[in-house]
């Protein structure tokens, strides 16, 4: 058995899931990995990677997403030509993880597919939106990256075909302690822009993880450190709360450990809005940017904020034998519910 795993490189999440569900796939057939992203910071060890600039988000330095930088990042040419050239028929099964040159090439050849990713959830009319909803967005979650049948990850199984979180090897082996300081990771943010607010909350140490920092420092009470998995992990493992986007994976690790969270969802950026609409409904602090009104929310959040605890986390043995059927049953049709043919189901006993 062949299988084709595409894997889109904004961000930290697709990577890492990935690192744990390539070892499941590599006993049971052969594994080819596609990365692609321009702006993407990681990588995958002992893996040979074929490697597509395919489409990232371009973010600003205070929060939000840059539309225009999106599109002039944009190389319609470059794309098409990766799609053409890529050969998906020698597969039985492309698995893309929201990478749309992977998806595209077997939605072109007819070649098996699944759409195995968190963005997959939000096929689903029940997975939680946004009081305004985003029609366009709707359609680039929908089309961004296309397959036949899907296997979507959310912090509920608000649907069928949605699991638990993924919780990556090295998070599941800590010891959580609760010390004085915060872990950040606000990617759309300069760090420049943050340390102002951090430190007028003396109290606390903030242990901010940020791209556009090169070198190691402290200022007052802000310790500033460029992304480093390593160094993460030991500040996730001993902080007193968690501060970060509404990246899925992140959240998720922090609610398995019994950090208190609190969530900034980048502007612009309508799954993280979608994954606020979510947290809130699980009772998690969301606010919109960090500004002047930063300290006092802070503060509150640190004082009388609740821990909310993840319910559930994928089994992902069981989870290799469900990605495995989707190459083996190749003749199925796609397996995700209509948006709008459903009743609602019943989540509150999950």
């Amino acid at each position: 058995m062949k299988i084709l795993y595409g894997i889109q490189g904004t961000g930290h999440g697709h990577i890492s899931r990935a690192r744990e569900i390539l070892p499941l796939l590599s006993g049971a057939a052969e594994v080819d990995v596609l990365l692609s992203g321009y702006n993407c910071h990681m990588s995958i060890d002992d893996v040979t990677l074929i490697r597509k600039r395919g489409i990232s988000l371009s973010y600003s330095n205070n929060g939000r997403v840059s539309l225009l930088e999106t599109i002039k990042n944009l190389k319609p040419i470059t794309f098409l030509r990766d799609v053409r050239h890529l050969q998906p028929e020698s597969y039985n099964l492309v698995i893309s993880d929201y990478e749309p040159v992977s998806a595209w090439a077997a939605y072109k050849s007819g070649v098996p597919s699944l759409a195995l990713s968190h963005q997959a959830a939000f096929k689903s009319e029940f997975s939680p939106r946004p009081a305004r909803q985003s029609y366009l967005a709707e359609q680039v979650l929908k089309k961004f990256a296309p397959c036949q049948s899907a296997l979507g990850f959310h912090f509920r199984r608000y649907d069928s075909f949605i699991e638990p979180p993924i919780i990556r090897s090295e998070v599941l082996n800590l010891k959580p302690e609760t010390g004085n300081h915060v872990t950040v990771y606000l990617p759309a943010y300069h760090h420049k822009n943050l340390i102002p607010h951090f430190k007028k909350v003396p109290h606390t140490n903030w242990h901010l993880f940020s791209q556009t920092c090169s070198k190691a420092f402290k200022d007052g009470n802000v310790n500033i450190n460029p992304v480093n998995n390593a160094q993460f992990l030991n500040s996730l493992e001993t902080c007193r709360g968690v501060l970060t986007s509404g990246g899925f994976e992140t959240c998720a690790e922090a609610m398995y450990l019994g950090k208190k969270l609190m969530v900034i969802p980048i502007q612009n950026q309508y799954e993280q809005l979608c994954n606020a609409a979510a947290l809130r409904e699980l009772g998690i602090t969301i606010t919109a940017k960090v500004n002047n009104r930063f300290p006092e929310i802070a503060d509150d959040w640190l004082h009388r904020a609740p821990v909310r605890w993840l319910k559930e986390i994928s089994d992902t043995s069981l989870l290799r034998d469900t990605i495995l059927s989707h190459a083996n049953n190749s003749s199925e049709q796609p397996r995700v519910r209509s948006l709008f043919s459903l009743q609602p189901v019943n989540t509150s006993l999950q």
